[in-house]
């Protein structure tokens, strides 16, 4: 008998590799530099306000999140930020793009049992570049039959996606650590959607859980991952 589900969809940062970590080190470098014009919580306010405004015009990412960085320092400054403390940022920008990939417990076993039985597909956001060299370093590459990266997460993306690289969205299913991004499209897709929470997902990639979703299903880690598949068929 053939099995139901044939595609399983991966996100990548903070799903198979850390990611975030980066980001909040970097942004208390951010607040200490900027300790003297403004108190820390106010400045995680304006900083997630610029992201909200820029993620449309500089999409997902390091080099986003750097210019966004840059843009509060000046606002909050009034423009008096020191010269020095924006090369600092872009210094910091530059060390973020260089951090070595350390994959997340489980993800190479899960990948690696679920490449022999199912067509896998790494659908990710944000800078090309940066997701292509995190790729590369990460080692799970050849385990993945496509490799999909996007500026947002839609349903038609999901749709379009499975449609192309499986047997479409209805025997497909999508597995990551944002509710936002990775389950709610899926799910609208026709898809199944897993949540596999991260204790420092951004906060832009939060949503509520959908209410009693047949399709619908979470779990701590991915080394839970291969028997609810087999649970599903």
């Amino acid at each position: 008998m053939a099995k139901f589900l044939t595609t399983i969809g991966f996100d990548a940062d903070d799903t198979l590799w850390h990611n975030e970590r980066f980001f909040r080190i970097t942004q208390a470098r951010f607040a200490e530099l900027l300790s003297d014009f403004t108190p820390q919580d106010h400045l995680e306010e304006r900083l997630l306000e610029a992201e909200k405004r820029n993620v449309g015009h500089y999409g997902f990412g390091i080099k986003g999140f750097v210019l966004s960085m840059i843009e509060t320092a000046i606002e909050v400054t009034e423009e008096r930020v020191p010269a020095a403390v924006i090369a600092e940022l872009m210094a910091a920008g530059r060390e973020m793009l260089q951090h070595p990939i350390e994959l997340l417990p489980h993800a190479r076993a899960t990948v690696e049992e679920l490449a022999s039985s199912h067509h896998l597909v790494l659908i990710t956001k944000g800078d090309l570049l940066d997701q292509e060299r995190k790729m590369a370093q990460s080692g799970l590459g050849d385990l993945f039959d496509w490799v999909e990266i996007v500026s947002h997460k839609t349903p038609a993306i999901y749709t379009h996606t499975f449609d192309r690289h499986g047997d479409g969205p209805a025997r497909a299913m999508m597995v990551g650590n944002s509710m936002r991004s990775d389950v709610l499209p899926a799910i609208e897709a026709g898809s199944w959607g897993v949540y596999v929470p991260h204790d420092l997902t951004w906060a832009l990639e939060h949503a509520k859980k959908p209410e009693a979703h047949a399709r619908f299903a979470e779990i701590e880690t991915l080394e839970t991952l291969p028997d609810l598949i087999k649970k599903i068929g």
